[in-house]
Order: structure tokens, then sequence, then C-alpha cells
């Protein structure tokens, strides 16, 4: 009886191994939601302007995968006429490549109207496991909380079965993809709406840099010149705002 249950086990183990299904190429197409009216709470500049813009902007973004590089990007918004053309520049020029076998990251953003390329050693997160689960997009995936940015606490969901180890931006370190996320201080949510396998997905090549090409170090010290003089350190609303560019920024 004993070995009829082992047997047992195993076949079902078996049988679990073979549904499974492991990707190593294709894509995924993110829903990305941030709460405006919380971003901009207390700026000068967004009490101005909050009456203009709508409480959340979506805008969907696609990461494709192949060879264990990636390059995420901005595809469309859900309500475009809802937002002026100057919010949306920035989201609508990023682009983020990763190649995860050199630990090697190329971000390229539109920051206060100028081309900005940052190029770097891809950051190491430092993650910790929870036993915590959600289906996502028809995955089954796990939680991790990480921190970045010095402060900055992550909450992901990540599936093995995708193989390639990042996510939105810059985020990666977990055993699989991340499929979910959230930014609590970004007022921003990352969410994996549709997942397409692509055995015949074409290598992902680097974009061109451009002329201002920047070291993550650079690209800090730049931006917090750049704002110098905004707001006297005692604006602590303003501050939280000038935080929360320059996180969108580095991210």
């Amino acid at each position: 009886m004993k070995k009829l249950f082992i047997l047992s086990i195993l076949i079902q183990l078996s049988q679990y191994s073979i549904a499974q299904q492991f990707i190593s190429k294709g894509m995924i197409e993110y829903e990305v939601k941030t709460n405006v009216k919380k971003t901009m709470s207390g700026s000068s500049w967004g009490e101005m302007m909050k009456d203009k813009l709508p409480n959340y902007k979506t805008a969907y973004y696609t990461y494709t995968f192949s060879n264990n590089k990636s390059l995420y990007k901005f595809d469309h918004w859900e309500n475009k006429d809802l937002l002026p053309e100057f919010f949306r520049q920035s989201d609508e020029k990023s682009v983020w490549y990763v190649d995860f076998g050199n630990a090697h990251y190329n971000m390229q953003k539109d920051v206060f109207g100028s081309a900005f390329n940052v190029s770097d050693s891809l950051g190491k997160i430092k993650w910790k496991l929870s036993n915590e689960n959600k289906i996502i997009a028809g995955f089954n995936c796990r939680k991790a909380t990480g921190i970045i940015l010095d402060s900055i606490y992550v909450f992901a969901f990540y599936t093995d079965e995708i193989t390639i180890p990042g996510g939105p931006c810059t985020i990666n370190g977990l055993p699989g993809t991340i499929l979910g996320m959230t930014i609590p201080r970004m007022y921003t949510s990352w969410m994996a709406t549709k997942i397409i396998k692509n055995e015949n997905q074409p290598d992902i090549i680097e974009p061109s840099s451009t002329k201002n090409v920047f070291t993550t170090n650079k690209a800090y010290t730049t931006i917090i010149e750049k704002t110098k003089g905004w707001m006297t350190d005692s604006d602590a609303d303003s501050r939280k705002w000038l935080d929360q560019l320059i996180w969108n920024v580095l991210l």
C-alpha cells in the first residue's frame, strides 16, 4: 500500500513537471497605473495643475525578452486625451534595455525636455521571499520584497515559469520574471495583462546611445544639480514631489 502511495505521488509530480511551461522568449504587456494627484501633492506646480489632470494615469508597456536580454518600453495610453502632451512625453520616450548575461543596462529617457541616456552595471537588489502566492495572467507567482535606491520598498510577484530574471524598468534579481509589482512611495503599480510565448522572438538589440551618456551616480548628481534652487530644505511638500521625480528618472 505504501509503495502504491509513493508511486502515485511520483506520477503526479511527473505530470506536474510536464504540465509546467518554461518560457525563455516572448512578450509581456504591463498595465502601469500611477496616482497622479498623490505624486504631485504638496508642490506649488501640482496644486496649480491638479484640476486639469485625472486622478490616475494608466499606460501600457511591452517587455520583450530573448536570450537573456530584455527591452521594456512604452506602448500606448488608456486615456491619452486626458493627459496634456508635456505630461506624457517622458513616458512615451522611455526605453530600458538589459543584458542579464553581462549584468548591464541602458536606459533612455526624456528628462526636463532633454534626451537622457544612462548606461551602467545592473544594480543588485536584496530580496526577501515570502510564502504568499497570487495568480497573474494565468501564472502562479510568489511574493518578494526588495529595497531600491537605498530606502524604497518594492513589492513584487514573480513566476519561475518565465525564466528571465527581470521585470519592469531595471528591477531584477529574482529567480524568474516579475508579473506584478507595486512601489507604494511612488504611488505606482505594474500588472501583467498579456503574455505571449514566442520561440521565434529575434535577438534583443541594444538601442543606439545618445550623445549624453551617464553612469547611475552621474545621472543622480546631474538631476540634483539641475533642480538646485527649485525649493528650500524646509519646504517638505515640494521636497517630496522632487524625490518622486528623481526616483522615477532613476528607476
